[in-house]
């Protein structure tokens, strides 16, 4: 489901934003919800256990602005899209600093925001199996799994390794390793060969009875004992991928 925030800390102005994007979403026919903050620390307590697709934000607010709100969504969110709509044309340089998508000035024209909403859609990926949020001692962070090489659990967190070389690494995490990585699970790509490795077999570079080589280099061991289990999902996974080309 598509899930739109919007704040802005007039009532009137959010009710009326609000008005619009349920329009656009009865027009459209879309699987959405639109959550309505009429102060920034409600988004932003919101934002630490939820995600957001599009942020439609005012920008005179009373204790952080706007655009201080957008840098810190930001931070905690490199995907989502972030909407400037405000009385004050003087912030648009600065509102880049957060990559919006569009920078609306009120009283807000109905078609535009309909266009800006267009734009922000295409750039949504909604598919809430393909991304997990992962909690950092800097923030939640959305990852695509596709970016995913392994995660290795280390001393009650999680260390996941990324394409290009990022690695992420949990806070102290209260359940268990296999909880946790239930919803990399739940994709067909992942396979945990090892209790304390979950991998993404899209990023194998070599696989034999001693374990798994990942792009990055790293070696993912194979206990004897799970050896056949392991090379039978692996493969099964191989031709499947092959299946589909």
């Amino acid at each position: 489901m598509l899930r739109i925030a919007v704040c802005d800390d007039l009532l009137d102005q959010l009710a009326i934003i609000a008005e619009y994007i349920n329009d656009y979403i009865e027009i459209n026919a879309l699987d959405a919800g639109v959550r309505q903050f009429d102060h920034p620390d409600g988004l932003l307590t919101a934002c630490e256990t939820e995600r957001f697709h599009i942020y439609i934000l005012d920008i005179v607010m009373p204790m952080i602005n706007g655009i201080e709100l957008g840098k810190e969504i930001r931070r905690l969110d490199r995907e989502g899209q972030i909407i400037y709509a405000t009385t004050e044309p003087s912030f648009a340089f600065e509102s880049f600093s957060s990559n919006p998508i569009n920078y609306l000035l009120k009283p807000i024209d109905k078609e535009r925001l309909f266009q800006t909403l267009d734009l922000a859609i295409s750039k949504v990926n909604t598919a809430e199996e393909n991304i997990i949020t992962i909690k950092t001692k800097d923030g939640l962070r959305v990852v695509k799994l596709s970016s995913i090489i392994f995660c290795e659990y280390v001393k009650h967190t999680v260390l996941y390794s990324l394409i290009g070389g990022e690695r992420l690494a949990t806070r102290t995490i209260s359940e268990s390793f296999s909880e946790h990585v239930r919803p990399l699970l739940s994709d067909g790509r992942f396979l945990q060969p090892h209790s304390s490795f979950v991998l993404n077999m899209s990023r194998v570079e070599g696989f034999s009875k001693d374990g798994f080589v990942m792009r990055d280099g790293t070696v993912i061991p194979i206990p004897a004992k799970q050896y056949p289990a392991v090379r039978d999902i692996y493969m099964d996974y191989l031709l499947a991928r092959e299946g589909c080309k």
